[in-house]
């Protein structure tokens, strides 16, 4: 059972920057395909980011493009989501998901239910 913990979320002023982490306890994320999926209060569930598992496809949600970056780390077998020029409305809890193995970051990011293992996961809140 893979347990990922995120981290690096918090209060920011808008402009501003936050580097979200996934990593799994005991575990590395090199073999699996990881997303960041985000959820605000009245909001539908959105798929934010997500890379490969061999880290060739990323995918972002075009509300995101442009200002948020996903990465690997390979030394330390965790994801990042750097997320830069913040608004508002990307307030929201972040989580991370994984699942073993290939898929596209376009069908990690717009199909969840791929997803095996979720993070319980990070406050992001924006302040204008």
């Amino acid at each position: 059972q893979l347990q990922l913990v995120e981290s690096g979320g918090g209060l920011v002023q808008s402009g501003g920057s936050l580097r979200l982490t996934c990593r799994a306890a005991g575990s590395i994320l090199d073999y699996y395909t990881v997303g960041w999926f985000r959820q605000a209060p009245g909001k539908e569930h959105e798929g934010v980011s997500c890379v490969s598992g061999s880290g060739g496809s990323t995918d972002y949600a075009d509300s995101v493009k442009g200002r948020f970056t996903i990465s690997r780390d390979s030394a330390n077998g965790t994801v990042y989501l750097q997320m830069n020029n913040l608004k508002p409305e990307d307030t929201a809890v972040y989580s991370c998901a994984a699942v073993e193995g290939y898929y596209s970051g376009y069908a990690c990011r717009t199909a969840p239910a791929l997803m095996d293992y979720w993070g319980t996961g990070t406050l992001v809140t924006v302040s204008s």
